[in-house]
């Protein structure tokens, strides 16, 4: 059974740091692109990173661009998200996902290819 699980999440001020962490299980990265993607009430989903597995090539949307850090771990299929000078309207349910046909990291968060994707961790800004 595929299971992303994401933690890392929580309350902070503007102009914070969070570090969020997504523990793949029966999963190998591989040549996939995973990011990560977030989503606030009223809001349509954003793929804010996404990375491609095999060349570590990234795709940052223009809202994080600079202040987010993707990264990820191969071997142990964690996915990473670094989030500095975190802003009120970075609040939202952040998850990750993965795809499995081979996609590039621009082209995964601005479609709609996700096969996995976790429940999400809560990241609240408070101005």
């Amino acid at each position: 059974e595929v299971q992303f699980v994401e933690s890392g999440g929580g309350l902070v001020q503007a102009g914070g740091s969070l570090r969020l962490s997504c523990a793949a299980s029966g999963f190998t990265f591989d040549d996939y692109a995973i990011g990560w993607f977030r989503q606030a009430p009223g809001k349509e989903r954003e793929g804010i990173s996404c990375i491609q597995s095999s060349d570590g090539s990234t795709y940052y949307a223009d809202s994080v661009k600079g202040r987010f850090t993707i990264s990820s771990d191969n071997a142990k299929s964690m996915l990473y998200l670094q989030m500095n000078s975190l802003k009120p309207e970075d609040t939202a349910n952040y998850y990750c996902a993965a795809e499995t046909i081979g996609m590039d990291s621009k082209s995964f968060c601005l479609g709609t290819g996700m096969d996995y994707w976790g429940q999400g961790t809560q990241v609240t800004v408070s101005s």
